[in-house]
């Protein structure tokens, strides 16, 4: 096989890997965290990717439309923390799927409103709609390299927050034990909504930042949501390492199965999360 053709796999396994990441990494905290299915995290990938094209056919801007797109995100996952999630920490968990499949529902039916059922593009911004050539034939898109940069130096970022700060630790404390932690002083429900807005930000800017690199259409997030489920499965629920190992397990797997076994491309990755599973049954870092 070719090392360049080689190269040019693993380097968008990595680059799917590290976009599934940004996404897994925010739903594991949820549920890890706060203890809710949020099926509704897909929605609000799809909600990122509209924001970025809408603002950038507004402003002529890329970057500028994710500034403006970023804190209506945070907002949105205030909002929806505060009128819906907080009714659900006590409830079991077919309450929480229920409702937040009704929030996939009434997020699509808006997205349909406001901006219709058609396929809309986001151009590539200038500065990174280049290619590098590898060889003669081959070339590699400088802005997939640029979307792996900016997921990896988010990733190291997170584990420093998490691992090194005061936040962090009452973060990680809220995962052990919430009641331990409300019995200490801290506002459960201010760590909730700020845990919440975090995953509804990463979610969002997963859809904003991928937009340039496929199109943007109506359900765009619903297969993501389903990867990302099996993201945070193979690493383990709650473990931000453990969703950073399973996503690039996952984001490689996809791609060369895709590559390799094209006639069971669906299936490699559920093969994958069957393997994991077998040997450790709650995750690689449950």
């Amino acid at each position: 096989m070719d090392p360049a053709f080689l190269l040019i796999q693993v380097l968008n396994g990595v680059q799917y890997g590290l976009l599934l990441f940004l996404i897994a990494s925010g739903l594991t905290l949820i549920f890890g965290i706060m203890g809710v299915i949020n099926l509704a995290h897909g929605a609000l990938y799809m909600v990122g990717a509209y924001l970025a094209f809408w603002f950038t056919s507004r402003t002529g801007s890329f970057w500028l439309a994710i500034l403006l797109a970023l804190p209506l995100t945070v907002l949105l996952g205030l909002v929806i923390e505060r009128w819906f999630m907080r009714a659900l920490y006590k409830r079991n968990h077919l309450d929480q799927v229920l409702l937040t499949f009704g929030l996939i529902l009434v997020l699509n039916e808006c997205q349909s409103i406001l901006f219709g059922n058609d396929v809309h593009g986001v151009p590539v911004p200038a500065p990174f709609s280049g290619s590098i050539p590898l060889t003669d034939v081959l070339s590699y898109p400088v802005y997939r390299l640029f979307v792996s940069f900016v997921c990896a130096l988010i990733a190291v970022g997170m584990y420093f927050l998490i691992q090194h700060t005061r936040l962090g630790m009452v973060i990680r404390g809220g995962a052990s034990n919430r009641e331990m932690m409300a019995g200490m002083g801290i506002n459960v429900h201010t760590v909730f909504g700020l845990v919440f807005a975090a995953g509804t930000a990463l979610a969002a800017f997963a859809g904003m930042i991928s937009a340039p690199l496929s199109s943007v259409y109506p359900g765009i997030g619903d297969s993501v949501l389903i990867i990302s489920f099996v993201v945070v499965v193979i690493g383990g629920i709650g473990s931000i390492k453990g969703a950073f190992l399973g996503a690039l397990m996952v984001g490689l797997t996809a791609t060369f199965g895709t590559v390799f076994l094209p006639e069971l491309s669906g299936a490699v990755v559920y093969a994958l999360m069957a393997a994991v599973l077998l040997w450790r049954p709650r995750g690689l870092f449950a």
